[in-house]
């Protein structure tokens, strides 16, 4: 391993409740070295230096599926906005019974990333190019998922309409922020009334190394959600419910 790239197995286990295997660790490090590598031509994230990457890409990402990793888990996940594959790659790696669906607008990243899963050994992974609003309305895709992720993208509430219509009833979403507002809180209680969820968790946390605070709000969808959500493609973020 790459002297300082990974966590130590206390953080992992202490933070967690879980910690990687070797071939995990390999994996985690050739995922880190691919994304590097990708980075020189499609912009996928600006975190290069490896105990950053091992702090904010993959601790940060599986900290929000906490749940799953104490059990043999194999349900279906679908990463919204994967972007540079986060928190979908390290959460296929960590769960390697689940099957998980990373989904992006932007083709070429798709391409990219469906190569760096077979190149990582990832058989649980497939890359799709599509916008969440499209899947949410398809029948192959809609109330498909059991656990939906999604970082970055947008506000909490355009998110909620992003993940719940894809979640099975029961099924769960994880938000991954950064600061965490009352205005927010307030705004994403309504929104997910509307789409047949509700808020579960408020889960608040800082870094195990720099001590960056994180939250991570998970949703589960109580009902289903009516039929004309989610809106066309553009509305959600353009006037955003809640």
């Amino acid at each position: 391993m790459t002297s300082g790239f990974l966590l130590d197995v206390r953080t992992w286990a202490e933070t967690l409740g879980w910690q990687p295997s070797a071939q995990q660790q390999q994996q985690f490090e050739a995922l880190y070295h691919g994304i590097v590598a990708g980075n020189q031509r499609l912009n996928l994230t600006r975190i290069t230096d490896p105990a950053e990457f091992t702090e904010k890409h993959l601790w940060d990402s599986l900290y929000g599926l906490r749940p799953l990793l104490t059990d043999n888990w194999s349900g279906e996940i679908i990463d919204i906005g994967t972007g540079g594959g986060f928190p979908g790659l390290p959460a296929a790696i960590a769960l390697p019974q689940s099957q998980v669906t990373l989904l992006d607008s932007t083709r070429k990243k798709i391409q990219f990333l469906q190569t760096l899963a077979q190149d990582l050994g990832l058989a649980n992974v497939t890359a799709q190019v599509g916008r969440a609003e499209e899947w949410g309305r398809d029948r192959r895709t809609r109330a498909r998922y059991d656990w939906a992720t999604i970082r970055a993208v947008g506000s909490a509430t355009v998110c909620a309409e992003y993940c719940l219509p894809l979640l099975k009833i029961g099924g769960k979403a994880v938000l991954y922020r950064g600061q965490w507002t009352e205005e927010e809180a307030i705004a994403l209680d309504r929104a997910v009334a509307i789409l047949g969820g509700k808020v579960v968790e408020v889960a608040a946390t800082f870094l195990p190394e720099s001590g960056a605070e994180r939250h991570c709000i998970t949703l589960q969808k109580t009902a289903q959600t009516p039929a004309a959500y989610p809106r066309m493609v553009g509305l959600p973020s353009q006037k955003p419910l809640g």
